[in-house]
């Protein structure tokens, strides 16, 4: 027999036995059928899914209840029309859009043509966990980098040299500004005194010559 036959048969064989024992425990492990955007989902832990659009942000939570069968091992539980208290949880990945169709109208005899686009706004979940009492687990977030520790600095408040620097030069801005405005109005003062007796010497000696 040839050589190559052989390994080929083999590596048939090993990939349909992998295939098989995929399928089993598929088969076995805990799975549900839920109900959403008027869709039926078959769902074991740790699958990721399509769904309609759900309004919630990457990273939250959600809560699938319309379970209509669970099955775990040999247990089948049928709900009519859903299972009493069971629940899915998931963990929403991302908000995505489907592929692009075009939407073509068309009216005979009436030159009528309309052609639009669309894409279905979707989103992509993962299964968290299946409870048939409702009792979901959380799941478990990652863990947030440790910030580094930013050096603190002494507040006014805290520091009662560095409040109070501020308020004395506040003080000496504000005496040498009240410093100069009274010398500006003594100086005005002067110079109005000083106008007022040079018109009363001048209406003197035009007095004086009047007289003459």
């Amino acid at each position: 027999m040839d050589f190559r036959l052989v390994l080929n048969l083999k590596t048939a064989s090993c990939a349909a036995a992998g295939f098989a024992g995929l399928i089993t425990r598929r088969m076995t492990a805990m799975y549900a059928v839920v109900k959403t955007g008027g869709k039926q989902y078959r769902v074991a832990k740790d699958d990721t899914l399509i769904i309609d659009h759900v309004d919630a942000e990457a990273g939250d939570s959600i809560v699938l209840d319309q379970v209509l069968m669970m099955v775990d091992g040999d247990k089948v539980n049928v709900g009519a029309p859903t299972v009493a208290g069971a629940a899915v949880g998931a963990t929403v990945v991302k908000q995505t859009r489907g592929p692009k169709i075009m939407v073509f109208r068309r009216k005979r005899r009436k030159n009528f043509r309309r052609v639009r686009g669309h894409r279905q706004d979707l989103t992509l979940i993962k299964i968290d966990d299946i409870a048939a009492d409702g009792k979901l687990k959380a799941a478990a977030k990652p863990k947030a980098e440790a910030k580094p520790k930013a050096e603190k600095t002494k507040s006014p408040e805290t520091n009662p040299v560095a409040e109070a620097a501020p308020k004395k030069a506040a003080t000496k801005n504000a005496v040498k500004k009240a410093a100069a405005k009274t010398a500006a109005k003594t100086a005005s003062a002067k110079k109005a005194g000083a106008k007022k007796a040079t018109k009363a010497a001048a209406g003197k000696k035009a007095a004086a010559k009047k007289s003459n």
